[in-house]
């Protein structure tokens, strides 16, 4: 059943990803214009209603502007800093850098449009721990669009909810109990448990408790990351103007790609720097709105210029930082002794350097020839076992790799047998890392146990509080699909989930989650599109009459 959900949900991305990308970057680059490049020219105004020069505490809402900004970070700045930038370099090369960058400057007018909608469009709530308002991509497609496009209001709010449940709160915990349990040997039971208590604690208490948490929470676990990141170029600061001229020469012309299917190619460079720039600010997702729209402000363009920070903080200064350690310490694309755990989902097949479908080889049954520790390609299907999408150029049975194993694997029953018939299922090997261990090596290797525990406490922290804030935007969308009486039942459900994906594979989670923020995304960048009338015209009406300049403080 697994594999025929994972077949389908792989489908479904084939002919969606395309479309969700055109319609992202179409979508930045006609806000960009139509707005007159709103993030450059009022980025400076964004700043001084963050800090709260213009602040009115009779304004309606239930926190701050910089508490609905640290709540909208808490949820997009993440482990995605951490792990999706070593992605993208691990499968794009150095070059995807530079697309992250243009999907963040071009994400700061989408973020912009979105969140002035939530405000403008926001509505009354009532019931306790609830908030007085609610606000989101539903309610501006509902009451923006008209009463006819309710359906696809509710689609939204529905695919956003699962949405919450999974990638914004599941897979969160597997990271940090997975850290966890590698540094430390901590049972994955036990750090779940604790994971769950602390956003229960938090997230039953509603928007205001999760307001003053993520107040703290966020700029703390920002600051010890960037701080640590600054730290590790000040001591490769040689290497820092090198790592930005290749991000520059890589960006158009891509040579130096270490995984993933036509590594080289301009275009894939570009897709996976897009792809990954786009999901870790989350402009466009209509996510962040939802966070938003519960400031209290009675001017909609207030807040959308607050709005405008969360790209350049999210990926043109934390990714950045992220980026250029990975390329300043030169980890990217070196390997080192790994142990290759037959059983792990970091093993893979490739052939001539190309992925396999991991759903065709869990269903073949053949076995990989090895002889003095490298494959025979002949008797093998040309087929090479790889940790991370890279082959391993040779394999040994023992940890000091002094004995070549010989024998077959077979990937199927993850499994290995040598030539006098003992068995493994943990060979090792030079491999290349990815993913957050390959930026906690990158901060390893140049601040020892510091620089891991920093990547550990920034995971533990960016963890938690993503969890927390998209546990919030879960409660928007049912509140919205089924009212007041189902916000309790759903934040129980949502601190059990919690728990459970600390103890469980979610390969197929992940999968799922990602095509339900697709489903999410592509419906609300239309009607981004549809409303920027609206907020065009907003936007010049605030900016002529000046109305922050006449609050009495």
């Amino acid at each position: 059943m697994e594999d025929f959900i994972l077949t389908i949900q792989e489908s479904i991305d084939w002919f969606i990803q395309p479309i969700l990308i055109i319609m992202l970057l179409g979508a930045g680059v006609f806000l960009t214009i139509r707005l007159g490049f709103i993030q450059f020219r009022r980025l400076g105004h964004g700043i001084a209603v963050t800090m709260g020069k213009y602040d009115d505490p009779d304004h309606k809402g239930d926190v701050s502007h910089f508490q609905a900004l640290t709540t909208a970070l808490s949820a997009t700045v993440g482990i995605g800093n951490i792990a999706g930038v070593a992605l993208a370099i691990h499968f794009g090369g150095p070059g995807a850098v530079f697309w992250m960058w243009v999907t963040a400057v071009l994400g700061m007018a989408t973020k912009y449009t979105e969140v002035t909608l939530a405000q403008r469009f926001r509505a009354e709530s009532t019931g306790e721990n609830t908030g007085s308002v609610a606000g989101g991509p539903m309610y501006y497609i509902e009451h923006g669009l008209g009463k006819h496009w309710k359906p696809m209001a509710m689609f939204v709010a529905f695919f956003l909810m699962i949405t919450a449940m999974l990638s914004g709160n599941a897979i969160q915990s597997n990271t940090i109990s997975d850290l966890m349990w590698s540094e430390f040997a901590i049972p994955v039971w036990a750090t779940g448990l604790f994971t769950a208590l602390v956003v229960g604690v938090v997230v039953l208490g509603g928007i205001q408790r999760i307001g003053k948490v993520t107040g703290i929470i966020a700029p703390f676990m920002a600051g010890i990351y960037v701080f640590g990141g600054l730290l590790v170029l000040g001591i490769n600061y040689t290497e820092v103007i090198p790592s930005f001229l290749l991000i520059f020469t890589e960006a158009f012309n891509p040579t130096a790609g270490i995984a993933g299917t036509g590594v080289g190619v301009f275009i894939q460079t570009m897709l996976w720097g897009v792809r990954r720039g786009l999901f870790s600010n989350e402009a466009g997702q209509g996510s962040a709105s939802i966070a938003h729209a519960a400031a209290k402000t009675d001017e909609p363009v207030s807040e959308g210029t607050v709005a405008l920070l969360e790209p350049l903080i999210d990926t043109l200064i934390i990714c950045t930082i992220t980026a250029l350690v990975i390329l300043s310490t030169g980890v990217w694309n070196t390997t080192i002794s790994t142990d290759i755990v037959l059983t792990s989902g970091d093993i893979s097949l490739v052939s001539k350097g190309e992925p396999v479908n991991q759903i065709l080889i869990d269903k073949a049954h053949f076995a990989l020839t090895y002889k003095e520790g490298k494959v025979d390609l002949s008797a093998s299907n040309n087929l090479s076992l790889a940790w991370h999408e890279v082959a391993v150029e040779q394999l040994f049975i023992d940890e000091k790799e002094t004995q070549p194993f010989t024998g077959m694997i077979f990937p199927n029953q993850e499994k290995a047998i040598d030539s006098e018939g003992n068995s493994y299922q943990e060979l090792y090997g030079q491999a290349v890392e990815n993913g957050a261990p390959l930026t906690r090596l990158a901060y390893g290797k140049a601040l020892g146990k510091t620089g891991t525990y920093i990547v550990v406490i920034s995971v533990f922290l960016f963890g938690i509080s993503t969890s927390i804030s998209w546990c919030y935007y879960g409660d928007r969308c049912i509140h919205y699909l089924a009212g007041n009486k189902a916000i309790l039942p759903y934040k129980i459900v949502f601190v059990a989930f919690h728990f459970v994906g600390a103890i469980t594979s979610l390969n197929t989670i992940w999968s799922l989650g990602d095509t339900a923020l697709s489903f999410v995304t592509i419906p609300n960048v239309l009607a981004l599109i549809l409303l920027s009338g609206v907020v065009r015209k907003m936007t010049v009406q605030y900016y002529e009459e000046k109305p922050y300049e006449k609050i009495k403080k």
